[in-house]
């Protein structure tokens, strides 16, 4: 298994930085970008980052192994080991340059796609693939790593993050918090909440919208009549849209907004314009609502491929990393396979544990419920 998309490789070509003011005007809602998809370097007036060739091959590398790790577990999801899976395909630029923006101070409060973000705050894959499994709720401490557990409700992070972050503002602390959602959840209450909120208390917080086009087989024309990071208007604090296959962009972009937050300056809403080149979970057939044209076209704007075409052109990476690479990510696989396999299967009553801290007559009736048609299954099979 490769370590890129099976999009075809770019040819090598130069990749003389070119100035953003000189790219053709368009309709288009302005897109803040670092690296073309031809894996250009071109600059821009707000946003430029100058990175060493070992931060831009850890970029890479974490890609890399996200997005490895992200098959593995898609694959074990299809062979009857996990119940559920979110893949992030085509989203690790956006996940990676993000999250690799954060102080280790800094909070997060993520959905349940943010693999690429729970990798770079340390996260085990494998306390990921217990939740789906059902062993765990999550299996980390988010204290230890300043990561929350996975929120399954859509938008409702964005309240949290947003109370965490005024509370932040009035311990008088020198840290900010993130809270990733997707263009989905843009259409949800909890989100208008929290940005009226965050902007009336001028809470240090982030907001990163992945817009990865589709609310499960929703687009988002069906969503919002304008493009989702002018919304920020609205409510009186500046938002931006940015490359999201494009992790130096992602990275600076999400870096200058959560310096902006600090500061004391309020909310920033980041929107990362990218596509979910899977389904929206295991459970859903894209086939239904999408054409292949579209999934092709984005293919040629893989994130992966364009920083290694990058790295090639300038000579920041050779054939030793790549091969370096590809066998730590079949490490990882193979570690992610086995410590999955090894996991122990659920327990069917434990859902009714803990549901209330001194129990609950309804609980009690549901878990015997439950019990006595676990129990006619056996009978039936004797």
């Amino acid at each position: 298994m490769t370590v890129e998309s099976t999009a075809a490789r770019k040819p090598r070509r130069s990749s003389k930085r070119v100035s953003a003011a000189k790219k053709p005007q368009s309709s288009e809602p302005q897109l803040v970008q670092l690296l073309t998809p031809e894996g250009v370097r071109v600059e821009h007036p707000d946003y430029d980052i100058d990175l060493s060739a070992d931060e831009l091959r850890g970029l890479y590398r974490d890609m890399v192994l996200t997005r490895r790790f992200d098959g593995e577990a898609t694959a074990l999801q299809r062979q009857g080991e996990l119940g559920l899976w979110a893949s992030l395909l085509g989203q690790e630029a956006a996940q990676i340059g993000s999250g690799r923006a954060l102080r280790d101070d800094d909070y997060v409060f993520p959905t349940y796609r943010e693999h690429g973000v729970a990798w770079c705050r340390g996260v085990d894959p494998t306390n990921l693939l217990g939740m789906f499994r059902g062993v765990n709720h999550g299996g980390w401490d988010p204290t230890t790593n300043n990561f929350h557990l996975y929120t399954i409700v859509i938008g409702s992070q964005t309240l949290h993050a947003t109370g965490y972050a005024m509370g932040v503002a009035k311990d008088g602390a020198d840290s900010a918090v993130i809270a990733y959602f997707g263009d989905g959840a843009s259409s949800q209450g909890d989100v208008a909440e929290s940005f009226t909120f965050s902007a009336v208390y001028n809470a240090p917080v982030v907001f990163f919208c992945q817009n990865n086009q589709w609310a499960i087989s929703e687009p988002t024309e069906r969503q919002t009549r304008v493009p989702l990071y002018q919304r920020a208007q609205g409510y009186g604090f500046p938002g931006v849209r940015v490359d999201g296959n494009d992790v130096l962009a992602c990275l600076a972009v999400t870096r200058s907004a959560l310096e902006r937050a600090r500061r004391g300056e309020g909310p920033t809403l980041v929107e990362a314009f990218t596509y979910r080149m899977g389904a929206h979970t295991t459970s859903d057939d894209p086939t239904r609502y999408r054409h292949d044209e579209d999934r092709a076209a984005w293919e040629a704007k893989d994130p992966i491929l364009r920083l290694r075409t990058y790295l090639e052109s300038e000579g920041l990476a050779d054939e030793a990393f790549f091969a370096s690479l590809e066998e730590e990510s079949d490490v990882l696989a193979k570690r992610v396979r086995e410590a999955v396999r090894a996991m122990p299967d659920p327990d069917h009553m434990a859902m009714f544990d803990h549901t209330y801290a001194d129990g609950h007559a309804l609980v009690d009736e549901e878990r015997a419920e439950f019990a006595a048609y676990q129990a006619s299954f056996a009978e039936e099979g004797k």
